[in-house]
This record gives structure tokens, sequence and C-alpha cells, in this order.
């Protein structure tokens, strides 16, 4: 069964926060203890606990080092205790104690590459899909990394995401993704901080450059709030680019479960993330009953007879309505095509999404449009040629019913005769039985 998770980031978003939502929503703590515990690396316990946050009682996902993982170069944010959270460091507000994951590995403060990173991902005992998601989690904040750094994606070395709490935040998230079994990801928007923050290499702005990089690659809308801190992390950032599916919710949805998880930072906004397990209130045939429907539109001076034939395919494929498109002259005098293509509003995404990948437009017109609808039923009716379907509806009072297009056109390719002839003996066979 395919479920919808939808990130409402008004807080922002971070590692640590995102696992205590998935486990707030439902996703196995005992699964997730044995994936964590096969990884190669010690040093560290998980404490999975309820905290308070602006009077909500929400979950908080909790990484605790033993002191030979504890890195000792950062004591300069704070001065006696401090954490590294999620690409970024901050002043620690609980303890550290000292546990022992206990496997006899090489300790985990060192520095590590993507490479060392995958590694470890391979060698966990969890899904094939859960170590998809974690590669794709930790390739996009290599990328990021490397960018803001000015190295390849193979030479640069995390430092704070190269961490143990870090490489536990991420694998986790990635496995109560996989339990939860989620398919689609809606995040409309993240919600930033401003100001700057004190990290390993000074005082960057924020959001912090390697934030902005994944931000602007994967084009997440966002917003920038007057409150100051940094609320999107990288590796925050980095989940939500490898996981987002859909930017925009459907317009209406029951929601089938909450989770909500608490950060670490205290900020004039508290940090809490909520993950709601959603779906829409109507199917896609239901949809069809409604009052409106959205049309994309597009103009596109530069492509192909081919490419629209294939890209209308594709489309109705997919799910569109209907799609036509038509010659049109744009600026300049130049001959072009203008697509239209009709489809209930959460099939948007997708049908944009392949427009823009067929296609060489670089922009899509959004317009939703109210219309009139006449019941209608679909009728499975017997014929001589064998089971046909035929759409039958009401009209001033009159009972009117045609043979689908493609019930016509198999029985037509099965005996070779013409498409009127099938279609009107076919038409005579409905009427009959459904007068």
């Amino acid at each position: 069964m395919k479920n919808t998770l939808y990130l409402e980031c008004t807080s922002g978003i971070s590692g640590d926060m995102a696992v205590a939502a998935l486990l707030d929503l439902g996703a196995d703590q005992s699964i997730l203890e044995h994936v964590l515990n096969s990884l190669p690396i010690d040093g560290f316990t998980i404490q999975v606990s309820r905290k308070k946050k602006a009077g909500l009682d929400v979950c908080d996902f909790d990484v605790i080092l033993d002191q030979e993982n504890h890195d000792h170069d950062m004591e300069y944010l704070h001065p006696k205790h401090s954490i590294k959270t999620e690409g970024m460091l901050q002043p620690c507000h609980h303890e550290h104690h000292t546990h022992t994951h206990g496997q006899p590995h090489a300790h985990s403060h060192m520095h590590r590459s993507l490479p060392d990173i995958l590694s470890i991902i391979q060698k966990a005992d969890m899904t094939c899909r859960a170590k998809q998601t974690a590669t794709r989690i930790f390739s996009i904040l290599g990328e990021a990394e490397a960018k803001a750094h000015g190295t390849t994606l193979n030479q640069v070395h995390f430092h704070e995401v190269g961490a143990v709490d870090s490489i536990v935040d991420l694998i986790s998230v990635a496995v109560c993704l996989d339990n939860l079994n989620i398919t689609d990801v809606i995040i409309p928007i993240l919600q930033e901080g401003s100001g700057t923050i004190r990290c390993q290499h000074g005082i960057l702005p924020v959001p912090v450059p390697a934030t902005v990089n994944i931000i602007e690659k994967y084009q997440i809308p966002l917003q920038i709030t007057n409150i100051q801190g940094e609320f999107v992390t990288p590796s925050g950032a980095a989940i939500a680019a490898a996981i987002r599916t859909h930017g925009q919710l459907p317009e209406s949805f029951r929601i089938l479960r909450t989770g909500l998880g608490g950060g670490k930072r205290t900020y004039e906004q508290p940090s809490i993330l909520r993950a709601m397990l959603i779906e829409p209130c109507s199917s896609q045939d239901d949809a069809a009953n409604t009052g409106h429907i959205y049309k994309l539109e597009t103009n596109i001076d530069d492509c192909t007879g081919e490419m629209l034939g294939y890209t209308m395919e594709c489309l109705l494929n997919a799910g569109a309505r209907d799609v036509h498109y038509f010659p049109v002259y744009m600026k300049k005098n130049r001959p072009a095509y203008q697509l239209n293509v009709l489809c209930s509003q959460n099939d948007i995404p997708k049908l944009e999404q392949i427009i823009y990948r067929q296609t060489t437009t670089i922009g899509i017109r959004r317009q939703r449009m109210e219309r009139s609808l006449l019941p209608r039923e679909i009728k499975t009716i017997q014929t001589v040629y064998g089971e046909i379907q035929a759409k039958a509806y009401d009209a001033d009072g009159c009972r009117r019913i045609y043979p689908e297009y493609e019930s016509v056109v198999k029985i037509c390719r099965q005996t070779g005769s013409a498409f009127p002839d099938i279609y009107r003996k076919l038409q005579e066979i409905c009427c009959k039985q459904c007068p």
C-alpha cells in the first residue's frame, strides 16, 4: 500500500527532528535499533524519549556519544559542552554520557569521505530501498559540501556529517521511511531563520552555503523569516531534497496519523517538525465528477512533432484527462505549438515534470477551471465479440450510450473490420441492452 507523507517544515528540518517525527508517526523502533546495531561503527547509543516543546508533547531522538567520539576540537562553541548537529555546530543543552555501542570497530571520530560513509551504509543490515535512500541523502549532502569548499565529491571530507551522530541520524531517516513504506513525500516549503551562526569554519550567514547549494540545485521553495537562528541544516536540506516528490498538497485530504519531532536548539520559535500520513479525500474517478479541473498550458517554438507526439503519450499514460496541441504564432512571428493538458490537481506535479523532461519549455501556466458535468457511468456490455465497455449518461431526459474507443479498436484489430462498421453494430447492441 502506498503511503503519502506530508512534512510541515514551518520550523525548518534537521536530521534528529526528522527521525523523531517519523518514530512518533509509527516507525518501528526495534527495527531501527537492529539496523543501528549492525553498523560497522561503535561508540554510541540512541535514546528515544518524550519532551515538551512550547507546551507540546513531542518525540526526541538523541544520539549519545562516548568520550572517544566527542570532538574536543570544537569546545570553542561553548565553555563546557558542544555538540555537532546536522552539519553545523551548536551549543549543547544537555549532558553527554559515556556509552559503548558494543562492536569492536575502529573509533569513528575521524573525518570521513563520502566513499567511507557509503561503505558503512552498504554493510548495514537494512533493505535495499533504505540503502538507496541513505545513499541519495549523503550524495546530495556531499555534492553541496564539495561545492561550498571548492573540491570534488570524492575528495570532500565530512567533518560534521562524518561524525557518528550525523551518520546515525541520516541512516535512521532512511530506515524509518522504508519501515513506514513512504512512497510520496510532500514538502511545499522550507522556512529558515536569519542572521549568522558559528561553525567549524567561523561565522557564516544563515542559510549556510551547503544548505543554499542544495536548495538552489533542487529548487525547493524557501522562506526566510525574521527569527535569528538556523532552522534548516545542511543535513535537513539534503533529506528534503532526497525524498521530496511533490511540492503541493491535495486540495483536500484526510490525516491518518501525525508525528511531532523536536529539535535540540532553543530559538524564539520552537524547533518542531510535524509529519503527517495523509490520503486524498477522493480518488481520481471521484475527482472526475467535481465542478473544476486544472489546465496546464505552455507555448513551445523549438520542439519537433515527434517530441510532442511522445509527450502526449507519456502525459496520457500518467493520468492526464486530455492532451492537445495546436499551431500558434509567437513573438518575432515564430511558428510554434501551444500544448494544453487537462488534469486533476493531484496530478499537476508529475505531469509538469513530464512536460519539462520531454519538451524544451521552461515555463508552464496553470489555470483552475470551473466546469459542468453530466452524471455518467461505465457499463460492461455482452456482445457477439465478447465483453465491451460503454459510457452511459442522461441528457435532457434522454438516455445515451456509446461504446468506448478502446473496445471498438480491439474488435477491429481482431476481425479486420472497418471502425465505422464495428462502432455502428456495437452502438445498436448497447442501445438494446441499456434502453
